[in-house]
């Protein structure tokens, strides 16, 4: 991917654009946060709760130089998703997504993800699938996507699901991901 991978917007920032980045960062719950690995529950309510929520998540997301955010990297275990794969569209927003389809077609790639800081690993993904979901105001959607939107979906849907990418890569790249995560020993 040029531009992204998986969660992650790849670009050089200016200092103000990248404390908003490290301030986005620092509200999204990172590896080893339990709610990552927590199925998100189906979206009830479509009020204004929901709306903030999916705003706030869009801030988030735009600031931390994301392409995707759901719901439990926030800390809000709903099925709510969030991504801009096209920096020059809008963003979108998916509540109770669910993958329908999936081309035979795949694809490996590497993917970074928001929550997993410093980590890049190849992940296989379909090349195509077709989504269904709900909007913020409880609208039915359909999507057929492909490319890195396809990707990106993918990854989100699975974050609601509690699979990361660490869960979906070789055991050599999951490996060398858990180093780079793994708590560093300070000495005073």
């Amino acid at each position: 991917m040029s531009e992204a991978a998986g969660e992650v917007r790849d670009e050089q920032l200016d200092a103000q654009a990248e404390a908003r980045r490290r301030a986005a960062l620092a509200q999204i719950r990172q590896y080893g946060d339990p709610a990552l690995r927590l199925r998100a529950g189906e979206v009830e309510s479509f009020d204004g709760d929901l709306e903030g929520l999916v705003a706030r998540m869009t801030a988030l997301m735009d600031d931390a130089r994301g392409v995707g955010l759901a719901g439990n990297q926030v800390g809000v275990l709903h099925r709510v998703i969030v991504l801009r794969s096209d920096p020059d569209e809008p963003a979108l927003a998916l509540v109770n997504p669910r993958i329908v389809e999936r081309s035979d077609a795949m694809e490996i790639d590497d993917e970074g993800c928001l929550s997993l800081q410093g980590v890049l690993v190849p992940v296989e993904r379909a090349c195509r699938i077709r989504v269904e979901a709900l909007g913020v105001r409880g609208e039915e959607q359909e999507l057929d996507v492909t490319g890195l939107a396809a990707r990106v979906l993918q990854h989100e849907i699975d974050h609601l699901d509690g699979v990361l990418i660490l869960d979906r890569t070789t055991d050599d790249a999951r490996r060398q991901a858990l180093a780079v995560l793994r708590p560093k020993t300070v000495l005073a």
